[in-house]
């Protein structure tokens, strides 16, 4: 456990295990909720969580946050790679501290163990998105992030995805 004498809040970060699954998403549910976004909008279910995170072919890793023995935060992150670096980097999927312990510190706790991971793995970039209404901008900026405004989101949801894949291997007229 590190006490920072500079915050009241004593916590740890540590990997997730697939026992962390339930309150891993529990997690998700309050981050859902911080963004304004009604429950039924979290498709995600704790099977899931124990396929693509703990499974045989992980697609994602958590870092949890706990204060006094209950996780307050997470961040959930995967490996992407760059055609430009020739290297990998991580996506932060999500970062999420609970209200009762922001300010504290733990946000930063948790992005610096990401970067730690990110730098022990020879990766040269950590990617992730905020809602242009998140004070979290900020807090990001004076990490060291930087905004990508030239870069426009885009997504195909599972709808559009079938319909565009009936294309695949049609033939050329």
């Amino acid at each position: 456990m590190r006490k920072d004498p500079a915050l009241a809040v004593d916590f740890i970060v540590r990997p997730a295990t697939p026992e962390d699954a339930t309150t891993i998403l529990r997690l998700v549910h309050e981050l859902a909720a911080f963004e304004g976004e009604p429950p039924s909008s979290v498709k995600l279910a704790e099977a899931d969580i124990l396929r693509d995170g703990f499974g045989p072919e992980p697609r994602f890793e958590v870092l949890l946050a706990e204060s006094d023995g209950i996780a307050v935060g997470l961040a959930l992150f995967f490996a992407t790679w760059s055609t430009w670096e020739g290297r990998a980097g991580l996506y932060v999927q999500d970062l999420y501290v609970g209200e009762q312990v922001r300010g504290h510190g733990l946000g930063r706790r948790l992005l610096a163990e990401v970067a730690a991971i990110a730098e022990a793995r020879g990766y040269t970039r950590i990617d992730l998105s905020v809602l242009d209404w998140n004070p979290a901008r900020q807090f990001y900026e004076r990490l060291g992030f930087t905004e990508m405004a030239e870069w426009r989101s885009y997504r195909l949801d599972a709808a559009a995805i079938a319909e565009l894949a009936t294309e695949a291997g049609a033939k050329q007229g």
